[in-house]
């Protein structure tokens, strides 16, 4: 075993570990294991990590379901308009997206570009939303937990959705400020039921590339446990974080990853 695929493993874990704590950022940091230590062709790499986060997010789901960490309720009404959604932007906008969006001198901003720097500025936004909230605001935050607006999270969801498909990956750093900040759940209870949302959205995706690639099926099962293991004891070093510490740790890993995304991709 090469040295690249022991800090590959590695990874795995670490992918599990933050889904367990965050409950999202495993697409983000799947993709770049399998290709830059695993050496993987980047389409592959794409369809492994949906099962990876897929797999490993129903372990994180089920154990936050016990621990009642899970709204079911927000979940179904969330996640169905966001599939309708992702499936309408995959499906139709995302073709109608030019090649070259627009050009600043002799920089053309190409529709990969367009993407990824849009998927960093949502990003950039909920960074801030999460770090920057006031306690006044967390605490009526909870104190409204029980008046759900349900026409309004399925509303949120189709947008989320339609933002997802557009960056084409990155559900968490999507779907968690939207639980939190707008359907009003507490941190922890949003990063469970974000879980069960990208365990089924991700798998759905996945069986759509079965079809179209060569599945390893020993390499994946393996990554995918240790991934398993990881996410078991995030869950558990959740119970000992504060929801408010987890929720600026979440801001912090975000607005990291976001101004990583605009530095390669404009610099």
């Amino acid at each position: 075993m090469e040295i690249t695929e022991v800090f590959g493993y590695f990874g795995a874990l670490i992918v599990g570990l933050v889904l367990g704590l965050i409950g999202g950022g495993g697409s983000i940091l799947t993709v770049p294991v399998l290709v830059y230590l695993i050496g993987l062709n980047p389409i592959v790499a794409t369809a492994y990590s949906l099962f990876v986060v897929g797999i490993t997010s129903v372990f994180g789901a089920f154990q936050n379901f016990r621990k009642g960490q899970v709204d079911l309720k927000t979940a179904i009404i969330f996640a169905i308009p966001a599939f309708i959604a992702v499936y309408i932007t995959r499906r139709f906008l995302v073709q109608l997206i030019p090649d070259v969006v627009f050009s600043v001198g002799n920089f053309k901003v190409t529709n990969n570009i367009f993407i990824m720097v849009l998927f960093a500025v949502i990003m950039l936004l909920a960074s801030y939303s999460m770090i920057k909230s006031k306690r006044d605001k967390l605490k009526s935050i909870e104190a409204e937990i029980q008046s759900f607006n349900f026409p309004l999270i399925a509303i949120e969801g189709f947008v989320v959705g339609i933002l997802t498909g557009l960056v084409g990956a990155g559900g968490g750093f999507l779907i968690i400020p939207a639980l939190v900040l707008l359907a009003k759940l507490p941190m922890k209870k949003a990063v469970g039921t974000s879980l069960l949302i990208i365990a089924v959205k991700s798998l759905i995706g996945f069986l759509g590339d079965i079809p179209n690639i060569e599945v390893d099926w020993k390499f994946l099962l393996i990554f995918t446990l240790i991934s398993i293991l990881g996410i078991i004891l995030g869950v558990y070093l959740s119970k000992f974080i504060s929801g408010k510490k987890l929720k600026k740790g979440f801001g912090y890993f975000t607005l990291i990853m976001a101004v990583y995304i605009i530095y390669k991709e404009l610099l």
